[in-house]
C-alpha cells in the first residue's frame, strides 16, 4: 500500500514525460505535420503576413526537419525489416 502511495507521483511524472516526448517526436518527425506547416508557411507568405526573409529561413528549417523525419522513417522501416527476417 505504501509503495503505491510513494510510486504514484513518480508514475505520473513518467507518463507526463512520455506524452511530452510523443508530442515532441510528432512535431519533429511526423511528416504530415511538417507538410502542413510548410503549406501554412507558404500561405502566410503569399498573403503578405510574413516577409520573404522570414519565409526563406523558416522554409529551410522545415525542409531540414522533413529530411530528418524521412531518414528517421526509413531507419524505422529498415529495423522492422531486419526483425522480420530474423
Amino acid at each position: 500500500m505504501l509503495h503505491k502511495v510513494v510510486s504514484a507521483p513518480i508514475n505520473l511524472v513518467l507518463k507526463i514525460g512520455e506524452k511530452v516526448k510523443e508530442e515532441a517526436d510528432k512535431e519533429l518527425y511526423d511528416l504530415p505535420t511538417i507538410q502542413q506547416k510548410l503549406i501554412q508557411l507558404q500561405m502566410m507568405y503569399e498573403l503578405g503576413e510574413i516577409p520573404e526573409e522570414a519565409y526563406i529561413e523558416k522554409e529551410e528549417e522545415l525542409l531540414m526537419r522533413y529530411e530528418a523525419a524521412k531518414r528517421f522513417e526509413i531507419e524505422q522501416w529498415e529495423q522492422m525489416a531486419k526483425k522480420k527476417r530474423g
